[in-house]
């Protein structure tokens, strides 16, 4: 039956704006998925509470290196999404508006010009893959029989005390570097719902697009103007 006249007609819907796609989502969980396991399972290794809760110390070791070595796995396969690749050059690309973003941050000032990554999605992004890059290098250096497999070493020879004391040192405190870091990025997540939203759904609403990232519609504009995303029209907020 149709509502009667006086009926108050539904809200309308506000519009939203496309921000990822399920690939780029998918890669985005992989790569959590496979960091919280690293994490946990080296809590399990380093601190006795976990150690004794948990029990099978040589099972940890192994979910520990085999989730490490897979880690950077997702986001090689990720380039076969064009939506991806086109991200990871915005995320590598910086300019004029980045540096004034990242002085309205330490300010705290508002007024903080940004496109679709603002300079701080970007530096967390630089750091986390750096990072990851060391933490894989000095992990395999500890795995004992790597060395010997890469001819590092001769088959049946020790690893050199002093290669394994330099990679356990740099593999342990900026292990502890990097959750703090995860913390941060995590904590400014829960602190932002729409960006949550937009990692969850792919979209976010236009108006929000439109305060935190004023930017985004230009650079997709630029990127049609060089012959790239002839779709991009579809990415941008609309006034």
């Amino acid at each position: 039956m149709p509502p009667p006249p006086d009926a108050p007609s539904a809200p309308a819907a506000r519009p939203r704006v496309p921000r990822f796609t399920p690939a780029e989502h998918r890669v985005h969980q992989a790569t959590a998925a496979l960091m919280a396991v690293c994490v946990l399972t080296a809590g399990c290794l380093y601190l006795p509470f976990l150690a004794e809760l948990v029990g099978r110390r040589a099972l940890m070791v192994t979910v520990h290196e085999w989730s490490g070595i897979l880690l950077p796995v997702p986001v090689l396969l990720g380039p076969f999404s064009r939506a991806l690749r086109a991200d990871l050059t915005r995320l590598n690309r910086y300019g004029p508006h980045d540096r004034r973003w990242l002085r309205s941050a330490l300010r705290r000032r508002g007024g903080r010009p940004a496109g679709k990554f603002n300079a701080g999605q970007k530096l967390y992004a630089a750091w986390i893959a750096g990072a990851v890059l060391v933490m894989l290098g000095t992990g395999l250096l500890m795995w004992s029989t790597l060395p010997q497999a890469l001819g590092l070493v001769r088959a049946g020879t020790p690893v050199p005390l002093v290669w394994r004391t330099g990679a356990t040192f740099v593999h342990d405190w900026l292990a502890l570097a990097v959750i703090l870091v995860i913390a941060g990025h995590v904590g400014k997540a829960y602190g932002d719902p729409e960006s949550r939203r937009g990692m969850r759904t792919g979209s976010v609403d236009a108006r929000w697009a439109r305060r935190e990232h004023p930017l985004w519609r230009h650079e997709d504009g630029e990127r049609r103007g060089n012959g790239e995303g002839r779709d991009a029209q579809r990415h941008q907020p609309r006034s």
